[in-house]
Order: C-alpha cells, then structure tokens, then sequence
C-alpha cells in the first residue's frame, strides 16, 4: 500500500488562511465574538512563538560563532549584513515615496480638523547606541529586547572561543541546549495553521467595513509598492549575489511569507525563517546570526509604509513635499529603523519620527492608525522576506570566499 502523501506546512498555512479571510468576512456583523473568543487563541499561539524566541536567538547565534571559531570571520558577516540592510532599507523608503507620488491624485483627502494621536516618545541615537549593550545578565531575556540578546551571544560566544581547549564541554552542552530548543520549536510551529486562523479572522471581521472604504486607495499604492520592493530588489539581489533563481526563493520561502502576513511580528517569524532559508541552502550559523539581528534592525517593508503615508498625510494637510524634504525621510527612516524592534505597531513610532524630521503634524498618523494592522501584515511580510535574502546572499558570499581560500 503507497503511504500517504503528507500535506506540507505551506499548504497548511496557506488553507487556514484562506479559511481565515472567509471566516472573517461571514463574522463582520459579529465582530466583537471573534475578538472575544478566537483572538485568545491566536495570542496564546503567538505568546508559545515568543517564548521560543528568546532561547533560539541566544543559542543559536553563540553555536553559530563557536561553529565558525574565527572572530573575524564573524566580524566580516556582521558587516555585510548591517551594509545590505541599510542599502535595502534606502531602496524601500525611496520606491515608497514614488509610490505615493504617483498615486497622489487617487488619495482621499480627509478633513484634518478634529485630529489628535499622542506619538511615543522616540529615542535619539545616541540613547539607541547605549541600549543596545545590556546592563545584566537577565533583563535582556525576560523583556526579550533582542538586540541586547544578540550582543550577549556575541560576546559568550566569543569568550568561549578564546577560551580554547578547555570549552570542549561548555560547546556540547550548548549544542545539545540548541538542538533542543529547535525541537520544543518545530512542535510549537505543528500549530501555526491554528494560530494564523485565530490571528487573522478576528482582524478581517473587524477592519473588512475600513479596508472597503475611504483609506482603499493608500493601502492599494502601500500593497503595490511592497511588491515591487519584494520583486525587483529582493529578486535581483538573490539571484546576482545568492545565487540561487528568484522563483525557488519566494517558493522556499512561503510557509515565513503567510505566517508573518497573518501574525504581524517579525520577531515571531523567526522559527519559520530560519527552517526556510536553511532549506533553501543558508548556512545554519549565517541564518542564526544574520536573521534575528535582521527581525531587529531590518524594515525594509516599514520604510516603504512611511514612503506612502508621509506623501499621504501631507496631500491630507495640503502640504506637497520638497525633494530636500523627501531625502530627509530617507536618511531618518534608514536611521530609524536600527532603533525600532521587531514588535507589531513598530512602524508607528518611526512615522511619528519621519514626520517629526519633516516638520509634518504628527497627529496626521491618527488618519492611518485606524488600519495600521492592514498595513502591518504587508510590511512584516517584506522585513522578513528582506532578512531571508540578506541570509542567502552573506551565506554565498562566505562560500565562494572560502572557496577561493582553499
């Protein structure tokens, strides 16, 4: 008797989200219901993801550095990775304000009279530069600021290298903490079919009447332009400098690609990318290393947002945008996006810093806020799709140098 094929985790996905839509839409007048009782699943689902996190990033990256026991090596891949981001990132902002100058003329113009949004406060680059080095040993995990996650690994990481012959043990037990922590995550990623179902519906029953109506022509030019984004500039990327056909890329990475539209956080993206980008072919101690600094500093998909919502807002005020103005947003949303993390509702404390740097009235996010989730599928989708490409391409270029080496 032939075995039964088994149904791919993509596919999985892929189903409960098209249940998800459905759903969502049949349970429009009953809002409040999926809010109440299929929301809380979602978010245990996601709460399991974050948990997860923190361990994965921490022994993953220290067993990355170990593996390739040379601290310039890792200094090297440091500096490709932080370069190919902020170039991406620079890209991103600039096809989101052509974007939403070509679409201008289609946006709504709504009434800015009665708006008020109270914007966090945004931390200056120098606070930024000092939060990233942790204080203690602990706090890093519990408030899982990964940043400082990533700057423990290093420097363990590095320590038990210099260490020498005597580490033996220390790097056993690592491994086998890793390996361990990779399983407690694939049975936590068996659920995610759930999880997308119970994340996705409750936001569809409650925004489908919005998406339909006055804000359908911003979210459209936004939605274009991170398609773009995601085609050309991740395509070209991957295949000159990964190696490896545009078409087996976005294949591969699939299962990351729904998972991080319907749950809107990088960061709890990260399990799912790391399986993809090493089933495409990354080196596990590049993808360990390259990924959760990306979930922390990429924004490719948050630069375009603030592209189209920073011409948005100023049509809305009657303000049209100088080319020096709109160089500025460029410059601020690639600095930006170093020092806001991988958590959804991010992307609205760096517009409140795009438009600050503008002279813009920062009440004028009150005029997105109200769909700001729609927005955020869409650009976690292009961060996570940005740092699996950053992984392919560092991961090629490590292999052709050290094939020129030997």
């Amino acid at each position: 008797m032939k075995e039964k094929k088994k149904m791919s985790l993509a596919m999985k996905i892929f189903i409960a989200l098209v249940l998800a839509v459905v759903a969502g839409l049949l349970l429009q007048s009953h809002a409040s219901f999926a809010e109440n009782f299929i929301k809380p699943f979602g978010t245990i689902f996601l709460n399991l993801v974050k948990f997860i996190v923190v361990p994965i990033v921490l022994f993953s990256i220290m067993c990355g550095i170990i593996s390739m026991s040379d601290i310039k090596k890792v200094g090297a891949i440091g500096l490709k990775t932080v370069v190919f981001y902020l170039f991406t990132t620079a890209f991103a902002v600039t096809i989101g304000l052509t974007g939403g100058n070509l679409f201008k003329s289609l946006f709504p113009v709504i009434a800015t009279t009665d708006l008020s949004y109270e914007a966090t406060e945004a931390t200056s680059f120098m606070d930024t530069l000092v939060n990233i080095f942790p204080s203690n040993f602990v706090s890093p995990m519990v408030n899982a600021n990964m940043l400082q996650i990533i700057v423990m690994a290093i420097l363990l990481g590095f320590a038990i290298i210099l260490v020498g012959e005597k580490n033996i043990r220390v790097v056993n037990a690592f491994n086998d903490l890793n390996e361990i922590f990779m399983k407690c995550m694939e049975m936590i990623l068996n659920l995610s079919p759930i999880g997308v179902f119970c994340l996705l519906c409750p936001v569809i029953a409650v925004n489908g009447p919005t998406i339909i109506g006055s804000l359908v022509m911003v979210l459209l030019a936004t939605y274009i332009c991170y398609i773009v984004h995601a085609v050309f500039v991740y395509s070209s990327t991957v295949k000159l400098l990964g190696g490896i056909s545009p078409l087996k890329f976005f294949k591969g990475m699939l299962p990351a690609i729904m998972f991080a539209f319907s749950s809107a956080s990088s960061v709890g993206t990260l399990p799912i990318n790391l399986s993809c980008t090493e089933k495409l072919g990354a080196k596990k101690e590049i993808a360990s290393f390259v990924l959760p600094l990306g979930a922390t500093i990429n924004m490719d998909g948050t630069a375009i947002y603030q592209g189209v919502c920073a011409i948005f807002i100023a049509s809305c005020y009657g303000i049209d945008l100088t080319l020096s103005q709109m160089v500025t947003i460029v410059l601020t949303a690639t600095l930006a996006s170093i020092g806001t993390a991988g958590v959804p509702g991010a992307g609205m404390i760096m517009l409140a810093m795009v438009l600050t740097s503008v002279g813009l009235p920062v009440d004028g996010i009150a005029l997105v806020a109200g769909v700001d989730r729609i927005f955020d599928m869409g650009r976690t989708t292009v961060n996570i799709t940005g740092d699996a490409a950053c992984t392919i391409v560092v991961s090629n270029l490590e292999a052709k140098r050290e094939a020129k080496k030997a």
